[in-house]
C-alpha cells in the first residue's frame, strides 16, 4: 500500500513539474492589468506591434516576464507593470497564459512561398537555419527548450523582435545568441516574409 501512495504522489508530481510551476487559476486573477494591451487572455493585443501572450509556452513566458521585472530586458511599456510581482505570482501569470488558445492570422499570401521556405528549409547560402528546427515545424515551439509558438504571432511583432536581435538590442535569456547569429543574416525582405508566414502558420 505504501509503494502504490508513494507512486501516486511520485506520479502526481513528476506530471505537475512537466507541465509547469505555475496556477493558472491564480494567474487568471493577476493578468486583467494585461489586458489593456495584450487583449483579453493575451489573444488579440491593441497594436500589431505588441505580442500575443497566449500558447507562448510557459517556461518561455516565465523566463520573459523575469527578465523584464528585473530590468535585463527593458521594454518601456512595461516598465512598473511586474514590480512587486512575486516569483510564484510570475508562474502563475505564465500558465494562464500558456493555457490560453493562439488565435491565427492571415498571412499575405503574397509572401508565404519565401517565408515558408525559409521557415522550413532556411538559407543554405547565407548560413541561415530552418526555424523548424527549434520552433517546430508547425510553429507551436519547443516548451523544454524554451523557444516559443510563433504560429498565429503578430507578423509586425515577428518582425520588430528579429530586428532587435539582429541589431543586439535584445540579447537577454540562454537562447538569445541563437538568435542574435540567425538575425544577423537575415535580411529585411527574409524577415518579412518569415514574419508574415509563421502569422498563419498552423
Amino acid at each position: 500500500m505504501k509503494k502504490l501512495i508513494a507512486g501516486v504522489v511520485l506520479g502526481v508530481g513528476l506530471t505537475a513539474m512537466a507541465h509547469g510551476a505555475g496556477d493558472p487559476q491564480a494567474g487568471e486573477q493577476n493578468a486583467a492589468v494585461c489586458a489593456g494591451c495584450h487583449g483579453q487572455a493575451g489573444q488579440k493585443p491593441i497594436m500589431g506591434s505588441y505580442p500575443k501572450l497566449s500558447g507562448l509556452g510557459e517556461k518561455y513566458l516565465y523566463q520573459q516576464l523575469v527578465a523584464i521585472q528585473s530590468g535585463d530586458r527593458v521594454i518601456a511599456e512595461m516598465t512598473g507593470i511586474l514590480d512587486g510581482k512575486s516569483e510564484q505570482e510570475l508562474q502563475d501569470l505564465a500558465a494562464y497564459f500558456n493555457e490560453q488558445d493562439m488565435p491565427l492570422n492571415q498571412a499575405n499570401p503574397d509572401l508565404v512561398e519565401q517565408g515558408a521556405a525559409l521557415y522550413r528549409g532556411g538559407n543554405m547560402a547565407s548560413g541561415v537555419p530552418a526555424c523548424a528546427g527549434c520552433h517546430n515545424p508547425q510553429g507551436m515551439g519547443n516548451e523544454p527548450g524554451g523557444y516559443p509558438r510563433l504560429s498565429g504571432q503578430n507578423a509586425e511583432y515577428i518582425s520588430k523582435q528579429l530586428k532587435a536581435y539582429r541589431g543586439g538590442e535584445r540579447a537577454t535569456g540562454s537562447n538569445a545568441a541563437i538568435m542574435m547569429d540567425v538575425a544577423a543574416k537575415l535580411t529585411d525582405a527574409e524577415i518579412e516574409a518569415v514574419a508574415n508566414y509563421v502569422s498563419g502558420l498552423h
